[in-house]
Formats: structure tokens, C-alpha cells, sequence
């Protein structure tokens, strides 16, 4: 399997499409490695490219994840990293080829657009085609629903996204909220050093969290040791601390945390997939320069025993005059289920729209 090929495909059936934000090839590459991803350590895969009349159509990545059929108790295999041309013959023989590899593995159910992690891309686009997309998700055509729903593909469950406008200041009610949270329940924010992190081995503290918080959600699938470190390697060097927000309890067990990033669509859309020659200096602008006016919400993380707390009220109201003094106007939420009140609850204290929609789509074989 040519993976280089594989991982830059979207790029080509998008080349004109103003909202789809382009990944790049190289990390694309190296995490459906299986040599480099950590994710091998018990998941398996392959990824299989369609051709018509010898020019490439569509690809798709079949995953087979045993830590996530333990935990739902369901014999799913994921089909992941999907793109097709608007043509049915194709979008069929691509689910078939991973229907056929997930029943070789004794698998009984097919479920995606997933991922090895709830870290890469999942969830189908169905509304907001006309919004641009973000780093950490998938943008596809509207004609992908239709094709799944055609083959007898049903939802499994949906994602919504915000738009949020960053008002000058946060309303009265909201810190009032925050501020009697805090004192309920003895918690303060932290900010950490760079040497801290080392020393107390927080990385390491926020992925454990991440298992214990997401442990409910949607086809979570816990992080392993070895996935973990790869997290830490790859992205706790890279992170903003002024744009993370730590939640500490009285005796300074980190209970929740929140990581944000200045945008870096636009910066990859003139990257075109590639950190060479130029496409480093146009990430490089966003991210240290802060040349945009929105801020994404990678991920907010709250123990299980305050979920429902208001903890992200909390997160939200540390980062609040750092997002205001870099000069952001709006927040774009990560996915967050539609069932995830507690988070949604959140953003009622703001202008805030939902402009996003995505679904994980599934069948029995």
C-alpha cells in the first residue's frame, strides 16, 4: 500500500473546495503507520484504494480496534479515512472490501467514519458543508450521506459543533457560577511551567484523565501506555500553555483541564498539505503570531465524579481574558455528543449557534 498516496487522495478530490482544510501528508502518513503508531500495539488494520478506469476514485481505512469491542461488548470493525468520488459503484465496493475484512476477523457490525483513538477524525459531515472545516476533523461532500444511507448504512449518533462569539467581557452570571463552583468544591486553577510539566509528569496525569473522563462516550476506546507517551511526545512540547487551563483540587490532583489553539485552517489550506517549501511558515504565523480571530476548543476534560459540575465553567472562565487579550472574537467547540448537555448547557450564557453536524454511521453484516 502506497500510504503517501493514500493520506494525500483527499487533498486532490477537494483542490478547489474553499472549506476543506487540508491534512498534512506527512503526520497523515505516520499515523496510519504501523511501525510508528502506538495504536498497533493491539489494533490492526488495512487501507484499501479504489480505481476506475485507472485513475484513483476512493480509498478507505478498515480498523479493527479489540479494546473497544471489549468495552461495548459489540464485534464492530470501524471503516475510517473514507473519500469517494459521487459515484455509487465505488462507495459500495470500498464498505464491501472493509464488511468483507471485518467478517474474516469474526466481526458482526461496521460502524464509522472512526478512528484507532477518539484523537483522529470520526464522525460524517451532514450539515455545515458551507463552513470551514478544522484541523482535528473530517470535511466530506454532501453526496457521502446520501451513498451510506443508500447502502442500509443507519446513525449510531451525531456530533454537533458551535460557533461561539467571545463577548468583551463574560457575563456577570457565568463568573458568579464559576466562582461559587470553585468554593463548593475547594478547586483553584494552576498554571504549570514547561520544567513543571516535566517534573510532575502532567502529560502523563491529563491522558489518564482523558480515560477516565471519556470512558462513557461514544466508541471510546482507553488509551493505552504506549499511546499515551506518543501523545505526550508529540503534543505537550507543542501546546500554548497561555492557552490551557489546568483545574486542581486542595490537594492539587489535577480534576480537569482545557486545551485551545488559534486556528490554523487557513494556515493549512496554503500549506496544501505539505511542510515544504513554505507550508511550516504559514503554521508557524498562526500559531506564534495569532494571525486569526478564532480560537478551536481541542479538547475540555473533567473527572468523572464532578461531571455535571459546571468544572468546565470553570476551564472556561481561566482562559477567558488570555483569549481576549490575543485578540480572539469567536470559539469553534470541538465535536461534542448531542447528548453532552452538561457541556452544551455552556455555551447558553453566549451567542452561540450550532454550525456543525456530524454522524457515525452503522450496519449489521
Amino acid at each position: 500500500m502506497d500510504l503517501k498516496r493514500f493520506a494525500a487522495f483527499p487533498n486532490e478530490l477537494y483542490r478547489k473546495n474553499p472549506y476543506y482544510v487540508p491534512s498534512l501528508i506527512r503526520d497523515e502518513v505516520k499515523n496510519l503507520n504501523k511501525k510508528e503508531n502506538a495504536s498497533f500495539e493491539f489494533c490492526d488494520a488495512d487501507y484499501f484504494l479504489a480505481y476506475k478506469d485507472g485513475k484513483l476514485v476512493g480509498r478507505v481505512a478498515a480498523i479493527y480496534n479489540p479494546r473497544a469491542i471489549e468495552t461495548w461488548q459489540r464485534n464492530s470493525v470501524r471503516f475510517g479515512w473514507i473519500d469517494f468520488i459521487d459515484d455509487r459503484e465505488v462507495s459500495a465496493a470500498l464498505l464491501e472490501a472493509v464488511s468483507e475484512w471485518g467478517r474474516e476477523r469474526g466481526c458482526d457490525f461496521i460502524e464509522g467514519p472512526m478512528g484507532f483513538t477518539d484523537f483522529d477524525p470520526e464522525g460524517m459531515l451532514i450539515e455545515g458543508f458551507d463552513q470551514l472545516g478544522t484541523m482535528s476533523t473530517i470535511y466530506n461532500h454532501p453526496y457521502y450521506k446520501d451513498h451510506l444511507e443508500a447502502l442500509g448504512y443507519a446513525k449510531q449518533t451525531d456530533w454537533v459543533e458551535y460557533k461561539i462569539e467571545l463577548p468583551d467581557v463574560l457575563p456577570e452570571r457565568y463568573v458568579r457560577h464559576s466562582k461559587m463552583l470553585m468554593e463548593k468544591y475547594h478547586l483553584r486553577s494552576r498554571h504549570y511551567t514547561r520544567q513543571e510539566i516535566r517534573r510532575f509528569n502532567v502529560g502523563h496525569k491529563l491522558f489518564n484523565l482523558v480515560n477516565n473522563t471519556y470512558s462513557e462516550l461514544y466508541g471510546f476506546s482507553r488509551l493505552s501506555e504506549g499511546q499515551i507517551k506518543q501523545y505526550v511526545d508529540n503534543y505537550m512540547v507543542l501546546i500554548d500553555l497561555g492557552l490551557v487551563s489546568f483545574i486542581v483540587d486542595d490537594v492539587e490532583e489535577i480534576v480537569g483541564f482545557g486545551v485551545m489553539i488559534p486556528s490554523i485552517s487557513r494556515a493549512l489550506q496554503k500549506a496544501d498539505g505539505h511542510y515544504l517549501p513554505t507550508g511550516w511558515w504559514h503554521l508557524l504565523q498562526a500559531l506564534k503570531n495569532h494571525r486569526t480571530e478564532v480560537v478551536d476548543m481541542l479538547i475540555i476534560a473533567v473527572r468523572k465524579d464532578l461531571r455535571g459540575q459546571g468544572v468546565p465553567a470553570l476551564i472556561f472562565s481561566d482562559l477567558y481574558p488570555r483569549l481576549k487579550e490575543r485578540g480572539f472574537k469567536w470559539a469553534e467547540s470541538n465535536p461534542e455528543l448531542e447528548t453532552n448537555a452538561a457541556v452544551q448547557n455552556l455555551w447558553s450564557y453566549f451567542s452561540a449557534k450550532i454550525h456543525k453536524r456530524r454522524r457515525v454511521y452503522g450496519k449489521a453484516l
